[in-house]
């Protein structure tokens, strides 16, 4: 059975950048050379404006799991963010859920470069999915 969770930019309070993540920025563009973690996106890239969906797998002790990931650019910000759960035991559900429950918190607002996303809720495994969707919607936003 699949779950569609969706955060909404307008539901979701301003926050305060975190910290990690603007500093891995800063010293990107400080050095020149750095790029996004597993990638060869430039850190300070440039991104379409858009809607764009990849797929994140990972390993849990009960296998291959996956999401799946939506997330909306408007000046290289995640405006948006949707995540499609995949479970397949109810374990995975429950943390899947809570992923996808507080995920928007996390990254809505964002610059999409900034975002080092590790446990969302609880959950850790979900978020090594998200990772590998985002590397794949950065790439694929990337401005030539």
């Amino acid at each position: 059975m699949t779950r569609m969770l969706t955060t909404s930019a307008r539901t979701t309070a301003a926050r305060i950048a975190a910290p990690i993540g603007a500093t891995a920025a800063l010293l990107g563009t400080l050095t020149g050379c750095s790029t996004a973690a597993g990638t060869d996106v430039p850190v300070d890239a440039s991104y379409r404006d858009g809607t764009y969906q990849a797929n994140g797998t990972y390993q849990s002790p009960n296998g291959n799991e996956n999401i799946i990931v939506v997330i909306e650019l408007e000046n290289d910000l995640v405006t948006d963010v949707e995540i499609t759960v995949n479970p397949n035991n109810p374990t995975t559900a429950n943390y899947q859920g809570q992923f996808a429950d507080g995920i928007g918190a996390l990254v809505i607002g964002e610059d999409i470069d900034t975002l080092d996303v590790t446990v969302v809720a609880g959950s850790s495994l979900t978020s090594n999915g998200f990772r590998e969707a985002l590397t794949a919607i950065k790439a694929d936003a990337l401005e030539s």
